[in-house]
Formats: structure tokens, sequence, C-alpha cells
């Protein structure tokens, strides 16, 4: 492979990188979610639906989790939005006791272009953000063949570099409902009030912050911050995507040093190794010091180190291990060991290159070695897919 090709190879980032993440807060005194999000990165676009299902706890939750990923298959699956969000709506069942829908819910199919479709059925509406204003657009109205009060709304937008999509459930618009602040509750009016004023303090602020800002705000306007509803918010950004690229592994052929360093010194972005042996040849190769932080407390791991042109130098295989449990947990704790460090490094970059040497390194046969470690090719794989699928990353893989 020429050094070209690999260069090439480790550009699959898009101009435009959609950035979305979410937050949520359960009904206090429950034990399960009534709000369901779901995603999913496909080639070129990124899918996405907001679910509420009706009432709380269990029911609610399986009502929405139903109604999230039955939707996000039939767009995945490469049916059209408005057709799939038609037969849930027309689908979904009326509660005999309340006369309303099992569940409500907002579906967005957007690619990497900037073109957008959203369909909205009984949640908020979204809010659309460019320049720190608001934009409106009118929706193509959508009713029901099967229920005469229910209709959807249907927009289709271009977004562009620096646009924010804000979407949530009515736990976030009708949080504070009957205080004494906010008697008619916070409202879509408020929501806009506070999105408009985080993002003028912190234009950067990136979605997976802006959604748990967004949920955290809610909430505190309940009395006793005692959330009366499901609070979810979901948060998208259209902007420059933050490239990154890891280094793992010795090449399979020693010939191939020269250019791994090459590419490691060429890469436009930031950049992690992970490895004694991949740091020590990309040192020789570049030329510079491999220097370990001796003040740095790791706790069980060893300590990370410094090289000139890379942004974290980890030790391999049981760094790489720890931090896959890290990314796995229901909530990610970044530590601050080298793991918490390289799982920091994962969160913070939007196009991830992974470059996996394929020389076999003696030591993870090692019998006495931990037996929850993995040889290191099935740990990247397994991070790579958590990165794509958990954390909506969009993640290369290369062996050489």
């Amino acid at each position: 492979m020429t050094r070209k090709q690999w260069r090439k190879q480790a550009a699959g980032c898009p101009a435009m990188f959609i950035d979305i993440d979410y937050a949520q807060v359960k009904k206090y005194n429950q034990n399960a979610y009534g709000d369901y999000f779901s995603s999913k990165r496909v080639p070129g676009r990124v899918i996405a639906v907001l679910s509420d299902g009706l009432g709380s706890g269990i029911k609610a939750n399986i009502l929405s989790c139903m109604t999230a990923i039955m939707l996000l298959k039939f767009i995945d699956a490469g049916a059209d939005i408005k057709k799939a969000c038609e037969i849930i709506m027309n689908s979904l069942p009326v509660c005999k006791v309340r006369k309303i829908s099992y569940a409500t819910f907002s579906a967005l199919d957007c690619r990497d272009d900037g073109e957008t479709h959203i369909v909205e059925e009984g949640n908020p509406q979204f809010i659309w953000i460019r320049d720190g204003q608001v934009l409106e657009t009118m929706p193509q109205i959508v009713p029901s063949e099967t229920f005469s009060k229910r209709k959807m709304q249907l927009y289709d937008l271009k977004l562009m570099d620096g646009d924010r999509l804000v979407f949530c459930s009515d736990g976030v618009t009708q949080s504070g409902l009957g205080s004494p602040e906010l008697r008619l509750g916070l409202r879509r009016d408020g929501l806009i009030d506070f999105v408009l004023k985080k993002i003028a303090v912190k234009p950067d602020i990136s979605s997976r912050e802006l959604s748990k800002t967004v949920v955290n705000f809610a909430q505190n306007t309940e009395i006793d911050r005692k959330a009366q509803d499901d609070i979810s918010a979901v948060s998208i950004y259209c902007r420059e995507p933050r490239k990154s690229i890891v280094f793992t592994g010795p090449p399979y052929h020693n010939g191939q040093d020269g250019k791994y360093a090459a590419l490691f010194k060429e890469f436009t972005g930031k950049k992690a190794v992970c490895g004694g042996t991949t740091s020590n040849i990309l040192a020789r190769e570049l030329n510079t010091p491999v220097n370990i932080k001796v003040s740095f407390t790791s706790g069980s791991l060893p300590p990370p180190m410094e090289m000139e042109g890379a942004d974290l130098v980890t030790e391999g295989i049981l760094t790489l291990t720890r931090a896959l449990e890290y990314l796995e947990s229901p909530e990610v704790v970044v530590n601050e060991d080298a793991a918490g460090q390289l799982v920091r490094f994962f969160l913070e970059s939007d196009c991830i290159d992974f470059w996996v040497g394929a020389k076999l390194n003696q030591a993870h046969y090692d019998p006495s070695l931990p037996v929850e470690i993995e040889i290191r090719k099935n740990v990247i794989k397994k991070i790579s897919k958590l990165l794509e699928e958990k954390y909506i990353k969009k993640v290369s893989l290369q062996y050489i």
C-alpha cells in the first residue's frame, strides 16, 4: 500500500459532522424511563427517534421502546420517513381510559450534506437554531387515516454548518408546572430562552453537554427537584468534524514501520498511541523521545506517557481492556487513570481511525495474565462497535 492510499483510507470523515446525543431523567419514584431514544449512524446519514410512552414507569417504557425501535428499523430498512411514521401513527392504539395515544414520537433523518426530514406526532415542536437565532418553518400536516384527532407534522430542512436542533419530551416543556415561578410550566418559549443563553455563553458546547444541561435545568425547575414526568432532551449540532487517530500494535512487516510513522506525523487531528512497542516504533522512526509521567497516579494501570506530536500515549492491552469496561458501563464515568483519559479522547472525537498492527505480541498469550484480558484485535473491534452504536461515532478500522 502506498503512503497516498494510507492517507486516503484514514480520511473518511464528512465535511460536516452531525453530532447527536441525548440525556434523560426518570419520573420521581419510578424505576424505568417512560421515554425512549434510539439512533443510528448509517453511511451518509443519521437517523433517530425520541418516543414518549403513555404515563410513566414500566408500561410507558415498553410502549416508547416499541415505538422508537420499530420506527428506527423501518427507516433504516429504506422506508421513506413519512411513510414509516404514517404506519406507526395509524397503528398506535388509544388508551381506553385516558383517550390518548399509547405513545408520541419525533423522528429524524439527517444526511451529511444537511438535507433533513423531521416528523413529529404529539411531542413538543423541535427548536432550530442558526447564528443565535431561532428559525421557524411551516410543516406539512398529515392527518391519520384511522384516528380523527391524530395528525403528524412533516418538516423538510437544509441544515448548515453551525446549526443546532433540540428535541424534547413534554417532561421538559411542562417542567415546573404549578410552581410559584412557572405556574404554566417552562413551555417552549422558556426552553428557547435557556438554550440561546447557554449557547451564547459557550458557542461550541457539544450535543452531549447541551442535552444534559437542558435536562438538569428542567429538573431544577420542579418543586424539590422531583421530576413529575420523564424528562428527555436530544441535541444535534452540525459542525466541522473532530478527527482523531489511534495507533496500536506494531505492523505485521517491519518494513512498514516508516510508513506507519509517516502517517502518524502527517495526520491532522488528535492522535493517540496505545502500546509500549507501538510508541517505541514511532519514537525511533520520528527520532523523538517517549517519557513516562512519573508524577501521574494511574491506579492499577501503567501511567500514561508523553511524546511530541501525540495527544495521548498509554500502555496497550491493559489500558484498552479497561477503557472497554468504562465504555460498556450504563453511565460513563471518566476516571483520571490512563483508560479514563483514553475514553475522554474517544468521547471528544467524532471520526476515529484505528490503525491496528497485525504482528502478534507473545506477551498477550502469557497464562499468568488475567483471563479477562483479550487479544488486542478483539478489544479494538468491541470498542469500535460500541463507539458506533452507543456513542454514534464514525469509526474506521485498518489492519497493517
